[in-house]
């Protein structure tokens, strides 16, 4: 079995898959030149993260390529159901950059209560001139222990994130499209553990009205989750964070209510427009940015490349046997 890690792979994960004599070819290749490569070296495997698309025209120009495999969660870069349609196999890593997108969640969050991305951005400008001025403008901060947490989403990202706001003692809601109930767990350096059921609703009014943070984590919309209607349900204040997808919040009409003074803060790790976001968003002081780094840690990374490897490990054994 041949594999192309087109986007990269974590040398643990290389490491897996050589042991298990899988020969791999860790190449950068041009999204033009993708078809011509994995033909003229019978690739088997091409694994991808954000960078390659892997759409009809590969598919059908590669009719050796029998599994596709994204390093992450989401999928939209791949035509999935086709790919499947002409027999191939498509794998994905839903659990290993889940903690590495919380903890971004949460990065932002902490960072807009307590105006780190505004202070951060000033203090190198202004902190030798203005400091007492803006030691004033900044104390209207808050902690997040005692706030309701709104968690959009209940997949692995989402539990994370839920998991997360039960340690800091927030009130943890879940907005799903069909209400589900999930066992949380959280582990300690001692081994002690404690569980907590989590009941998600579907009832969006009730879920906005008295939330004071809210983290969207769902998979690519085809349309907004957040728009106009949404945002006037909410508190006034209220922080949001986005590590979801691009397009699944309304970003002009964000930026309304943030002027409006509704939205108290928001960050944003996806945009409508990747990889150039619109300026307004770019300039605007009372959003916390970050360029798509959700999952992009060195303990995800390596999560990624292993659970990757043991997937085509054990298809190679499948075939074989």
């Amino acid at each position: 079995m041949r594999v192309l890690a087109n986007d990269g792979i974590s040398e643990a994960g290389a490491s897996a898959l050589k042991q298990a004599g899988i020969e791999l070819l860790d190449h950068k290749v041009a999204q033009d030149h993708v078809i011509g490569f994995i033909n003229e070296n019978q690739v088997d495997v091409l694994l991808v993260r954000s960078v390659t698309k892997v759409r009809q025209d590969i598919i059908d120009a590669c009719p050796g390529l029998k599994v596709i495999g994204r390093g992450g969660i989401g999928m939209d870069n791949i035509d999935v159901e086709y790919a499947r349609s002409k027999g191939i196999r498509v794998i994905n890593t839903p659990n290993a950059s889940s903690k590495s997108v919380a903890e971004l969640v949460f990065g932002h969050f902490f960072s807009l209560a307590r105006f780190l991305h505004e202070s951060n951005r000033l203090m190198p400008l202004e902190g030798e001139t203005h400091f007492n001025a803006m030691k004033k403008s900044f104390s209207k901060a808050y902690e997040l222990s005692g706030k309701t947490l709104g968690v959009i989403g209940f997949g692995s990202i989402g539990q994370e994130v839920a998991k997360m706001g039960i340690a800091l003692g927030m009130k943890v809601k879940v907005l799903t499209r069909k209400p589900r109930t999930e066992t949380l767990t959280l582990e300690f350096f001692d081994g002690q553990s404690v569980s907590f059921e989590i009941t998600s609703s579907n009832d969006t009014d009730e879920f906005l009205k008295d939330t004071d943070f809210i983290s969207i984590n769902t998979p690519k919309t085809n349309e907004y989750i957040i728009d106009t209607e949404q945002f006037e349900k909410m508190k006034d204040g209220v922080y949001i964070v986005n590590t979801a997808r691009g397009g699944v919040i309304n970003e002009v009409a964000l930026i309304d209510f943030i002027e409006s003074g509704k939205v108290a803060g928001a960050a944003l790790d996806v945009f409508e427009n990747e990889p150039a976001p619109e300026l307004p968003l770019l300039m605007n002081p009372s959003l916390s940015l970050s360029p798509h780094v959700g999952g992009n840690t060195v303990d995800a990374q390596e999560k990624i490349g292993i659970e990757l490897a043991e997937q085509i490990i054990k298809l190679q054994k499948e075939t074989i046997h």
